[in-house]
C-alpha cells in the first residue's frame, strides 16, 4: 500500500514543474475573463492554452471543459502547436481522474505533433508524461526508456529544471526495483539542483521523496523530518495541493511507524484536500491506508468500510481494461513512427520525381523565355526600325515645309522689291504724265486716268499678296499679332470679327508659328471664300495643356465626310501640318449649321 501512495505523489511532480513553466503570469480569473471577452482570436487561443495549464491540477473537470473549447478554436485557426498544447494539459487532467485509456491518446497525440514540429523541449516533458502512465503499469522497462529520452533532451538544452524533474520522475522506478541506494543518489542530485536555482517548491519535492524511500528503509525520524521540511515549505507557499499529498504521505509514515491516531488525523486532512479537488485516486488510496490503520486497532467494521470505499474507487478509475487500451496505443504509437518511415521514404521517391519534373518544367520554361526574349528584341528593332522611318517621314516634311517657307519667302521678296517696285515706278510716271499734258479730248483723259488708278490698284494688290505670303508681324511681334494685322485687312462691315489671345508672352519657335499662322490662314480664307458668313470667332490659348485654336463661323457649313473623302486640298493642308506637329485637328460643321474648327497641340512638342 505504501507503494501505491508513492505512486500518487511521484505522479503529481512531472505536472507540477510543467504547470510552473508554462502557465502565464495572468490569473485563472484574468484568463478566463480573456476567454469570454472580445479579444482576437490568437490572443483568445493563447489564454485557453495557458488556463488549462493552470487548472490542469487544481480542478480536472474544468480543464477540459477548457481544453476542448480551445481545441476547436485552434482548429478553426490551424494552430497544431496550441493544438498540442491543449491535448497535453486535457491528458493531465484525464490522468488525475484516472481516465488513463484517454490520458495516453492525448498524450500521444500532442507526441507526434511536437515531433514533426521539432518542438524538443514539449517534446521531453509529454515523454516524461508516457513513462509516468507505463510506471503506474508496472512496465518499468518502458518507463525508463522514456525517462531516458526525456532527460536527454533536457541536458541538451542545458535546462536544470527538467533535469531536476527527470532525476525525481525516474528515482521512483528504482524505488519499484527495491534499489533504494540508486533512488536517493537520483533525489539527492536533484535536491543539489533545486539548491542551486533556490527552487524552494523543488526542495519539497526532493524532501519528499527522500522521506518516501527512508520510510521503506524503516528510518522513520529522518523520513519525519524530510516530510515536516517538504510540509513546511508547502503550507508557507499555500500550496494546498502539495498540502494534501504531504499529508497522505505523512499518514503513510506514522502508519509504518506505529502511531495510528496521527496515522488517521493526516489521511483525514489529506481527504479534505482531495475530494474538493476531485482527486479521486489520493482518496481512494488514503481510505486503503486507513482501513489498514483500523484493522490494525482492532476496529474490523470500520476497516472493512474503508477496504469497501477503496476498492470502488480504484475499480471505478483504473481497470485492466483501461490498461489494455494504453498498451494498445502504445503499440498503435510505435506501428505509427513505423509507417511514417515508410511513408518518408515514399516520399523521397516522390520528392526525386517531382524534382525531375521540375527540371524538365524549368527546361520547357527557358526555352519558351528565350523565344519570348528573342521575339521581344526583333519586336525592339522592328519598333526602332518605325520609329527612324516616323523620324525620317517628319523630317522630310520639316524639310518640305521650311523648303515651301522659303520658296514663299522668295516670292514675297521678288514680288515687294521687284515687281513691286516696278509698279510703283510706272505709277508715278504715268502720274507725271497725267499731270503734266493736257489731253484735248475729255475721254481719252478719263481713260488715263482709270489706267492710272488700275496701276494703282495693282501696285496695293502687290503689296498686300507680298505681306500675305510672308506677314512682317510674324517676323517681328509673333503669331498673335500677325493674326490680329491679318484680321483687320479683311474686317468690313460685311462680317463682322472677334479675335482673343492669351498666354503668348514668350514666343514660339519660328517654325511652330508659322505652321499655326498658315493652318488659321487657310481656315480664315475658307471662310471668306466659301461659308458666305457675317460673324467670325477665333481663340487663341497657350497655358500648361498646350496650345488650342477655335475658329467659328456662323456660315452655310459644308459636308465634311464627303468632302474629306473627296480630298479637299485645304483640308489636307491643315490636317498635314498639324500632325507634323503631333497635334489635332477636329471639325463640327454640317451643311446650314456654320463650322467649328478645333485645334490642339500637345505642350510637349511646344517645349521639344
Amino acid at each position: 500500500m505504501l507503494l501505491s501512495t508513492r505512486t500518487v505523489v511521484f505522479s503529481i511532480l512531472l505536472l507540477f514543474i510543467s504547470s510552473v513553466l508554462y502557465a502565464q503570469d495572468k490569473s485563472v480569473d484574468s484568463l478566463k475573463n480573456d476567454i469570454i471577452s472580445n479579444i482576437p482570436a490568437e490572443k483568445k487561443l493563447s489564454a485557453y492554452v495557458s488556463l488549462t495549464s493552470k487548472l490542469s491540477l487544481v480542478s480536472f473537470n474544468q480543464t477540459i471543459q477548457y481544453a476542448e473549447e480551445g481545441i476547436e478554436l485552434s482548429q478553426k485557426l490551424k494552430d497544431s502547436f496550441a493544438f498540442a498544447e491543449l491535448s497535453k494539459n486535457m491528458g493531465v487532467a484525464y490522468y488525475f481522474k484516472g481516465e488513463y485509456d484517454k490520458a495516453a491518446n492525448l498524450y500521444y497525440t500532442a507526441t507526434r505533433i511536437y515531433e514533426q514540429a521539432g518542438k524538443i523541449q514539449p517534446l521531453a516533458y509529454v515523454y516524461n508524461d508516457i513513462a509516468k502512465l507505463y510506471r503506474k503499469t508496472r512496465e518499468l522497462k518502458r518507463a525508463s526508456e522514456n525517462y531516458d529520452k526525456a532527460l536527454a533532451i533536457f541536458r541538451t538544452l542545458k535546462d536544470s529544471s527538467g533535469i531536476q524533474m527527470i532525476l525525481n520522475e525516474s528515482g521512483v522506478v528504482y524505488e519499484y526495483q527495491g534499489n533504494y541506494a540508486e533512488a536517493l543518489k537520483h533525489y539527492n542530485a536533484s535536491l543539489q539542483i533545486a539548491l542551486k536555482l533556490k527552487d524552494e517548491m523543488g526542495k519539497s519535492w526532493c524532501y519528499n521523496f527522500m522521506a518516501g524511500v527512508y520510510v521503506l528503509q524503516n528510518k522513520f525520524e529522518l523520513a519525519e523530518d524530510y516530510h515536516l521540511r517538504a510540509l513546511a515549505i508547502r503550507q508557507k507557499m499555500k500550496d494546498t495541493f502539495s498540502i494534501a499529498l504531504s499529508y497522505s504521505d505523512i499518514g503513510v509514515l506514522y502508519s509504518a511507524w506505529g502511531k495510528p491516531e496521527r496515522a488517521l488525523y493526516y489521511f483525514e486532512q489529506s481527504n479534505k484536500v482531495a475530494e474538493k479537488m476531485g482527486y479521486r485516486e489520493l482518496v481512494a488510496n488514503n481510505y486503503a491506508e486507513m482501513s489498514k490503520v483500523a484493522n490494525v486497532n482492532g476496529d474490523y467494521k470500520k476497516a472493512l468500510d474503508y477496504f469497501t470505499w477503496s476498492t470502488q474507487m480504484k475499480d471505478s478509475i483504473f481497470t485492466s481494461e483501461k490498461n489494455r487500451q494504453a498498451e494498445e496505443l502504445s503499440t498503435v504509437y510505435e506501428t505509427g513512427k513505423k509507417e511514417q518511415q515508410i511513408e518518408q521514404q515514399q516520399r523521397t521517391i516522390q520528392n526525386r520525381n517531382w524534382l525531375i519534373g521540375i527540371i524538365s518544367a524549368v527546361s520547357i520554361l527557358a526555352l519558351l523565355f528565350a523565344f519570348l526574349l528573342y521575339n521581344q528584341y526583333r519586336w525592339k528593332q522592328q519598333a526602332k526600325l518605325q520609329a527612324e522611318i516616323t523620324e525620317q517621314q517628319q523630317f522630310a516634311a520639316k524639310a518640305i515645309i521650311e523648303a515651301e517657307e522659303k520658296e514663299r519667302s522668295r516670292i514675297a521678296k521678288d514680288l515687294h522689291d521687284g515687281v513691286g517696285q516696278m509698279m510703283s515706278a510706272a505709277r508715278m510716271n504715268l502720274s507725271s504724265f497725267y499731270n503734266s499734258i493736257q489731253l484735248p479730248d475729255q475721254g481719252q483723259q478719263k481713260n488715263l486716268y482709270d489706267i492710272i488708278q488700275m496701276v494703282d490698284e495693282s501696285c496695293k494688290e502687290v503689296r498686300t499678296v507680298s505681306h500675305s505670303m510672308m506677314p512682317a508681324a510674324l517676323l517681328s511681334k509673333g503669331l498673335p499679332q500677325a493674326i490680329d494685322e491679318m484680321l483687320v485687312k479683311i474686317s468690313g462691315n460685311k462680317m463682322k470679327i472677334s479675335f482673343h489671345a492669351e498666354g503668348f508672352e514668350k514666343r514660339l519657335d519660328s517654325n511652330t508659328e508659322t505652321i499655326l499662322f498658315r493652318v488659321i490662314q487657310e481656315c480664315i480664307n475658307n471662310t471668306l471664300k466659301h461659308a458666305d458668313a457675317s460673324k467670325l470667332d477665333i481663340a487663341l490659348i497657350h497655358d500648361k495643356d498646350g496650345i488650342s485654336i477655335t475658329i467659328e463661323d456662323n456660315g452655310k457649313g459644308f459636308d465634311y465626310l464627303s468632302l474629306n473623302e473627296e480630298g479637299g486640298i485645304g483640308l489636307k493642308n491643315i490636317r498635314s501640318r498639324i500632325q507634323f506637329l503631333k497635334g489635332t485637328a477636329d471639325f463640327d460643321t454640317l451643311p446650314g449649321k456654320g463650322t467649328l474648327i478645333a485645334i490642339h497641340i500637345p505642350p510637349q512638342i511646344l517645349n521639344a
